[in-house]
């Protein structure tokens, strides 16, 4: 059992996991100080000063803070965006290069969508002029 943990855990895929959830954790940090210091006063600033981590009300004895739940709503958001737009850039890097048109050989009829030869003046399919 103890060989079978041991290979489980030093896999690739588990050490890549591990390596992940601790950048996260260490982005998270910095995303949350972006919010709370930087974004949120120019917020507040445009909302006549106003700190959105204090707003709550009470009703009884239960205290209602929807200013902090506000707050995490706009760290979601931002942290969001910004995975987004990290996946975007990644997925650009490692697109694909469409072929060249060099090495076609063959064309799409517009009309039936079967594959003709480049130099074909009418669909064999559909008869239709290209």
């Amino acid at each position: 059992m103890w060989k079978e943990f041991k290979e489980f855990a030093l896999r690739g895929n588990v050490i890549d996991l591990a390596v992940g959830v601790i950048i996260g954790a260490a982005f998270g940090k910095i995303v949350t100080a972006l919010v709370n210091d930087i974004i949120m006063p120019i917020i507040g600033l445009f909302m006549g000063g106003l700190n959105l981590s204090n707003l709550a009300f009470q009703i009884g004895n239960a205290v209602i803070k929807w200013g902090d739940f506000l707050q995490a709503v706009i760290d979601f958001v931002i942290i969001a965006l910004v995975v987004f737009l990290m996946v975007r850039g990644m997925n650009r890097l490692y697109r694909k290069e469409p072929e060249k048109a060099a090495t076609l050989t063959t064309k799409e009829c517009p009309r039936c969508f079967t594959a003709i030869p480049l130099k074909a003046t009418r669909c064999p399919n559909c008869t239709s002029e290209l």
